[in-house]
């Protein structure tokens, strides 16, 4: 093995494992990623480079690129604990921080992920692991494929904390690819030795069995890329590391801002926060609660650390707004339903409700912070509600006999659409009352206040309205939850807006397809409190001026004898049902031919030319063993002899092949030219050196074996002669 060839596969794995660790871009972004990880590899390589120089160091050669590697880190992306840029105590536990636990704060954040040191440093930690694990079964046990396991671990990391899709799966695979496959060439180079008169002693030439595995892995991969990106049978985002991990709840009382309603409204003056903001808002959210269970409402947020920023709207209306609060004991901190990013202060957000918590409790009486957010301009299209939205049909406890009665005559019996849910709204609004004033107000959300607020008093406030809106809602078959906060408010002081406690409001929001969670408040026209909407409120607003009369709203009638379903459309959804099976079945298929059916067509080729007898069975020993050895990267050219090919293949296992081939030729030469018929002993003599052949190639690497028998070339003759 020549320096230049350490040189080139040293490069080549390093590079592939530079790659792998560039795959976790969409978790922290390539920017944060590229100057560690570089880092990581360069000195990988310098250590390499050092130990060749200075032999002697060979063997410390793993501690080399741990030790300087680490330090490197340190230097780049732990500088702030450095001391004169030496290394500190700081910097050794920021090291442990990020090995220990970067790993699962990442998982239990946004992404992109803020790129601080404690959730970026188990990447490069990784990427180093992988290079000083990879150089060592390199150079040391000379397995150029055994030596890019490493780096496929930290690529499949990668891929399990985000997995690439579309036209970026395909790039990454090829930038994994070709140092991967530069690395594999680089192994099956084939050395001749140059006969020129006055030529260098050695040179390097490529051959087809070089180049095959190299272009398997770019195909492999690319292809391999490209189905997964479009094969989403189940209309899902796949399953990620991410699915398993939340951030715990913040270590402060949790309270229920739903409980507070009553009390607040007893103290109405009180201030709770003021904003400015470059947009009008029409709520401020606190809490998003969809389990029910009769008696209480509840939460089931899945909170995580806020990243560099949430995904808004495409092509939303965004809007920013500078917040001071002070009214607020609990850890919920007013926020925006299209949030997109906060300043200030970096709290639990729960991205599906856009509500925000602090993780530690607060140390100051005001709280100041900036959001930003952007609003889609939504479209209600034909109305119809998504039955799908995670936790709108949640439970509804024991439901009084006497309820559900009040839950038809709401909906009219209209199937669940947006109108629907607007007509239950309305029901609302005109039937019941808003409690005002400061004393015996309405408290209670369960089932035994709901039933006497909807059946008995119908005097109620938010609290009551909001709580009883998604119970009806849910029975008709609308997905609805409940959301808590405060309205916007018109009352300014020093340029801000001021929010006190009567502007505190629970509303129901309910699920419409291809629109999201829509906000709906029935105690807006029964309070005679219509305000001006902004955003997304405003197509509501329209929505709701077009509601018919409710004389006027009638059950959808079908034409006596229409099918519930069309032809047309049963065909349509059988088709897409088994579109996606069948093309799974034909990659699982084609998988399985390669990996089954090219050994066994092998299997039976051997048979049928050992059947042969006389000359051909002398001919069909010698086609034997040059596929054989062409699998096994020997080259192979038309026109070479027996003894030729003993020459070449003899630089692959020694005498154990050269000796059997050389034999063989003798056989071939007396069969072809000596003019003597052929007995069986000639024939069984030639197949005696295949079986001998066949023992020296069995000496080979495991790898290399299975890379010929899955090596589907030889399986078609280079000559014209038929294989009979």
């Amino acid at each position: 093995m020549s320096d230049r060839f350490d040189r080139i596969a040293v490069a080549a794995l390093l590079g592939a494992t530079g790659v792998a660790g560039l795959l976790f871009a969409p978790v922290f972004g390539w920017a944060a990623l590229l100057v560690p990880v570089l880092v990581v590899v360069v000195v990988a390589y310098g250590c390499v480079e050092l130990t060749a120089k200075f032999p002697k160091l060979t063997a410390y050669r793993p501690l080399l690129v741990a030790l300087l590697g680490l330090l490197g880190l340190i230097e780049t992306v732990l500088t702030s604990t450095t001391l004169a840029f030496l290394p500190t105590g700081a910097s050794v536990q920021g090291l442990a921080r990020g090995l220990t636990e970067g790993w699962r704060l990442t998982l239990q954040s946004t992404w992109p992920a803020r790129p601080v040191p404690e959730q970026l440093l188990f990447v490069p930690l990784s990427v180093l692991l992988a290079a000083v694990l990879g150089v060592e079964l390199l150079l040391r046990l000379k397995k150029p494929l055994v030596a890019l396991v490493p780096s496929l671990a930290v690529a499949g990391l990668a891929q399990a904390y985000q997995a690439l899709t579309g036209i970026v799966a395909v790039a990454a695979a090829l930038g994994y690819a070709l140092p991967a496959g530069l690395l594999l060439w680089s192994g099956r180079r084939v050395r001749s030795v140059s006969r020129a008169p006055g030529g260098p002693r050695f040179s390097w030439r490529v051959t087809g069995s070089a180049i095959w595995p190299a272009l398997s892995t770019v195909v492999a991969l690319v292809a391999g890329a490209a189905v997964l990106a479009a094969l989403d049978p189940a209309g899902r985002d796949p399953l990620t590391l991410k699915d398993t991990q939340a951030a715990p709840p913040p270590r402060s009382r949790l309270g229920n801002p739903l409980d507070e309603i009553a009390q607040r409204l007893i103290r109405p003056g009180e201030e709770v926060f003021r904003y400015r903001g470059d947009t009008p808002v029409d709520q401020w959210r606190l809490i998003v609660l969809n389990g029910f269970d009769g008696a209480n409402w509840l939460s089931d947020s899945r909170l995580r650390r806020l990243g560099a920023g949430l995904d808004g709207a495409p092509g939303g209306a965004g809007g920013t707004a500078e917040l001071k609060v002070r009214g607020l004991s609990g850890p919920w901190l007013p926020s925006h339903q299209d949030l997109t990013g906060v300043d200030g202060l970096t709290p639990l957000v729960d991205q599906s409700a856009g509500t925000l918590m602090l993780e530690t409790p607060s140390t100051g009486p005001e709280r100041n912070y900036r959001l930003s957010w952007s609003s889609p301009e939504i479209d209600l299209g034909s109305g119809e509600i998504d039955a799908r939205a995670p936790g709108g049909l949640g439970g509804l406890g024991t439901v009084p006999p006497d309820v559900e009665k009040v839950a038809k005559d709401a909906v009219r019996d209209l199937r669940p659409t947006f109108q629907s849910a607007l007509q239950l709204e309305r029901f609302l609004s005109t039937n019941y009352q808003v409690a005002t004033g400061t004393e015996e107000l309405p408290t209670g959300h369960g089932w035994p206040q709901l039933r006497h607020f909807l059946l008995e008093s119908k005097r109620g406030t938010s609290e009551q309205f909001a709580a009883a809106y998604v119970v009806l809602a849910r029975m008709s078959g609308i997905p609805a939850r409940l959301v808590v906060g405060f309205r916007g408010s018109a009352e300014t002081d020093g340029g801000m807006h001021v929010v006190r406690n009567r502007d505190v409001l629970a509303w129901p929001e309910v699920a419409v397809a291809g629109a999201g969670w829509v906000a709906l408040d029935p105690t807006a026209a029964a309070g005679k409190a219509e305000r001006s909407q902004a955003g997304p409120g405003k197509a509501v607003a329209r929505a709701r001026a077009q509601l018919p009369a409710e004389q006027q709203l009638r059950p959808p009638q079908l034409p006596p004898g229409t099918p519930s379903d069309s032809a047309e459309d049963q065909s349509a959804d059988a088709g897409m049902s088994w579109g996606w099976p069948a093309l799974v079945a034909a990659i699982v298929l084609f998988g399985l031919l390669w990996l089954f059916g090219v050994p066994a067509a092998k299997v039976v080729r051997a048979r049928r030319r050992r059947r042969r007898s006389g000359a051909e069975g002398v001919l069909g020993a010698w086609d034997e063993i040059r596929d054989r050895l062409r699998a096994h990267g020997v080259p192979f050219r038309i026109g070479m002899t027996p003894r030729d090919l003993a020459e070449s293949a003899g630089s692959l296992a020694g005498e154990g092949i050269r000796e059997p081939v050389a034999r063989l030729a003798k056989v071939l030469d007396v069969t072809l030219w000596s003019g003597v018929p052929v007995g069986d002993g000639a024939v069984r003599r030639a197949w005696q050196e295949v079986g001998e052949v066949r023992r020296g190639l069995a000496t080979r690497p495991f790898a290399a074996r299975v890379l010929a028998a899955l090596e589907p070339r030889t399986l078609v003759p280079i000559k014209g002669r038929e294989e009979g």
